[in-house]
């Protein structure tokens, strides 16, 4: 069988074996119900409080400040939703450039509930304006939510959600970032970082899929965005995903341990695959900033569109090399990227999404680039 080679790791991760061992206990003898108070459940609720004390550890939070949900999609839409109904929010700041679990439900919220909804301005490179977020909270009478992703997932920016949560601070502003695309990519000091609300999907860093977080910053209080039963403190309904939980402590346990090394690798595939693309295919260009300001894994490429270019994907396809358009949830249909639309709307261009991990090499970024030569 042909070997495929996978750059499409922005969009999910192949599971590390380590996680999945640690996982498959829960899988097999530890089965019980974790609100059952017999054996079987007390284990499997040993089990998910250990792991929550673990990803707490790892991102300098409390425990109670951890909660563990589907994904970052879940996540996202429970912190948005709270600020709104349960925080009082009237004015929500957001950016055009944000994941789609973000904008579907500002949008869904700004009718529902009549709320005035802001749009941040992108500057030439990709960046969200911060100046204009300082503008806008100045000017406004109301208690306002801003949500600001941390990287972006299709070009790789990084905004300083530092800096975002200080002005957010000033103004008495609630502050969510999407993190889905940073936490296991990043260190996180939650207990200085200045956000009331983050996300993190198990799948970005080598975890299993269908299991998330949502950090609530404890002076926040909110209800739970799930109905139906008193699983995670009250906060989210629903049996628990036990061996996803599992799977998502160890899998942050790994990312953060090796860290140094992982990153240095992924980074230096990174600068290889742009130096190899300026070398030999003409014309060839990159959205967002390509600095250290800017994801390690992620690299964004405008190609030259040809009648050969426009079929690039599918080309890329045939070669068994997986690369993206835009985001994964929007990959199958040709509606172009609504990120690069917001600060670069070039139409004589092809943008692809090649995003790295630790299982990649050179050898096939050589490979992908003597491709790319015949396809463009």
């Amino acid at each position: 069988m042909t070997k495929r080679i996978y750059f499409d790791n922005a969009a999910t991760t192949p599971l590390d074996p380590e996680v999945l061992a640690a996982m498959m206990p829960y899988l097999t003898e530890h089965f019980g119900n974790p609100s059952s108070i017999y054996s079987y459940g007390r284990e499997t609720r040993m089990g998910i409080e250990n792991a929550r004390k673990t990803v707490a550890k790892l991102l300098n939070a409390h425990p109670a400040e951890i909660f563990f949900t589907s994904g970052g999609t879940e996540s996202s839409n429970t912190a948005i939703n709270a600020a709104i109904t349960d925080l009082g929010c009237k004015h929500i700041i957001t950016s055009p450039i944000e994941h789609h679990a973000t904008l579907h439900t500002v949008e869904h919220l700004q009718n529902a509930h009549n709320i005035k909804l802001t749009y941040l301005k992108i500057l030439e490179n990709g960046h969200v304006d911060l100046h204009h977020l300082e503008q806008i909270l100045a000017a406004s009478n109301e208690k306002c939510f801003v949500t600001l992703m941390h990287a972006n997932n299709e070009i790789g920016n990084i905004t300083d959600i530092e800096a975002v949560g200080n002005i957010c601070k000033k103004f008495n502003a609630i502050f969510h970032s999407d993190t889905v695309q940073t936490v296991g990519h990043f260190s996180f000091n939650l207990r200085e970082l200045p956000v009331h609300f983050i996300t993190g999907a198990a799948h970005k860093f080598h975890g299993p899929k269908g299991v998330g977080m949502l950090y609530i910053n404890e002076n926040i209080k909110i209800h739970p965005f799930i109905q139906g039963g008193a699983q995670e403190r009250n906060m989210r309904a629903g049996t628990e995903n036990v061996y996803g939980i599992i799977g998502f402590a160890k899998a942050l346990e790994l990312a953060t341990a090796n860290f140094e090394t992982n990153s240095t690798y992924i980074r230096s595939l990174k600068t290889y695959m742009m130096e190899q693309l300026k070398m030999h295919i003409p014309g060839i260009g990159f959205n967002g900033d390509t600095s250290n300001n800017s994801l390690y894994t992620v690299l964004n490429v405008s190609f030259p569109k040809t009648e050969k270019s426009e079929m690039l994907l599918f080309n890329l396809d045939i070669h068994n090399i997986c690369a993206s358009g835009g985001s994964a949830c929007t990959s199958g249909a040709d509606q172009g990227s609504h990120v690069i639309r917001a600060f670069n709307n070039n139409p004589n261009k092809v943008a692809v999404r090649f995003s790295f991990s630790k299982h990649n090499t050179k050898e096939e970024i050589d490979e992908a680039i003597q491709h790319l030569k015949t396809m463009i």
